[in-house]
């Protein structure tokens, strides 16, 4: 077993989807305001760890693809600035309480899995997302890693 990781992440397709990061090839995770998924990507993502590209908020949910990390955490620039929804006034340079990190377009599947397809699989019945619902980063085992991965129909990278 590698030291390599795996995650879920979650995004609304209209805010940003597969298809714009696709298009983009790298683009810092913003926006997180959640202190456990923000912990997450600030003390345990590595780079080059594997994402899930979860599609939310869409009938149904499903994962679309995969990115990996490209960065090292870093401060979320929209915390500082008064113009975005992701403001935080209690946020300083000095002192950033919101952290990011960078992620890398893997690959787009040819047969997003719903979640319903998810629920239906034994093998994934333990997955953190069917136990913390709001979460919008959770871990993932590389078991349930290579199962969506055979569920798509795409290769494991």
């Amino acid at each position: 077993m590698s030291d390599r990781q795996y995650w879920l992440m979650k995004s609304e397709p209209d805010e940003y989807s597969i298809d714009d990061l696709e298009r983009d090839g790298v683009e810092p995770w913003d926006g997180i305001r959640n202190y456990e998924a923000r912990n997450n990507m600030r003390d345990k993502m590595n780079v080059g760890d594997g994402i899930l590209f979860y599609h939310s908020r869409i009938s149904p949910p499903e994962i679309v693809g995969t990115m990996e990390v490209a960065s090292e955490p870093y401060p979320d620039p929209t915390q500082f600035d008064p113009d975005s929804k992701y403001f935080d006034e209690k946020s300083s340079e000095e002192d950033p309480r919101w952290k990011l990190v960078d992620v890398k377009f893997v690959q787009k599947f040819d047969e997003p899995v719903s979640r319903t397809a998810m629920k239906e699989e034994p093998a994934l019945e333990e997955m953190v997302i069917f136990k913390r619902r709001r979460l919008s980063i959770t871990p993932v085992t590389e078991a349930e890693w290579k199962k969506i991965h055979e569920m798509a129909g795409a290769e494991v990278k």
